[in-house]
């Protein structure tokens, strides 16, 4: 891996644009020197499509040369571009491509320290924006008659309202920001019952997620399954 980054040797996904795939190239050349500037990003066609001239204008040119930008159209442009409007989680955490890699199964070693009747926690990723995923946990918990928490950053706790085996079993789901479209989902068993942990994850949780998960760790997506 690391002498295909030192040759910048680069596969592209099919869906890749022309001018995309000479954008990166550029960026990601092995000669620092050699590299697109700023500048020169910021005049790409690529980068400049979907701009607005005017608020483009507005925001690279220097306090001297400002021109009249109509403040509707301004606000407009902000609301259109707001990520998330929830405040509950707004500041998810942000995987960076180490992070990203380390969730790859070649990485996962915790199947050497536990086997599968003890695991305690899962993931899966999810096409859908971070509040989508949190307003369908809850949902799930509510009808699992499970107790909600929102601890800020994107962090659930759903807890049983009963006293089980092993104590009250609590369960922290968070989520995790890949790309604004894209989002990894932690969950795991914080306080009680490792069975009754896996009993609601199995009957009720993952049945009940599948209309918003991409794929589960160690297994294809969805789509694939249903395409093989």
């Amino acid at each position: 891996m690391y002498k295909k980054i030192c040759r910048a040797e680069l596969k592209w996904p099919s869906w890749f644009s022309s001018d995309i795939r000479k954008l990166l190239r550029r960026l990601l050349h092995p000669n620092p020197s050699a590299r697109i500037s700023i500048t020169e990003i910021m005049e790409h066609p690529w980068f400049r499509t979907g701009l607005d001239e005017r608020l483009f204008d507005y925001a690279v040119n220097s306090t001297e040369n400002v021109m009249p930008v109509d403040m509707n159209l301004a606000l407009d442009y902000l609301n259109a571009n707001t990520v998330e409007s929830n405040q509950a989680i707004e500041k998810l955490i942000n995987l960076n491509v180490f992070d990203i890699i380390s969730l790859s199964d070649g990485f996962d070693l915790s199947g050497i320290f536990e086997e599968n009747s003890d695991k305690t926690e899962t993931k899966f990723t999810s096409t859908s924006t971070a509040s989508t995923i949190v307003t369908k946990l809850e949902e799930i918990a509510t009808s699992l008659r499970l107790k909600v928490a929102k601890k800020g950053g994107g962090l659930l706790n759903m807890e049983s309202s009963k006293q089980g085996r092993k104590g009250v079993m609590s369960i922290d789901a968070e989520v995790f920001h890949i790309t604004q479209n894209f989002h990894l989902v932690e969950i795991k068993k914080t306080n009680g019952d490792t069975l009754e942990y896996q009993k609601v994850m199995k009957q009720g949780m993952r049945p009940a997620l599948k209309d918003i998960v991409w794929a589960w760790q160690g297994e294809q997506p969805e789509k694939e399954k249903q395409q093989s």
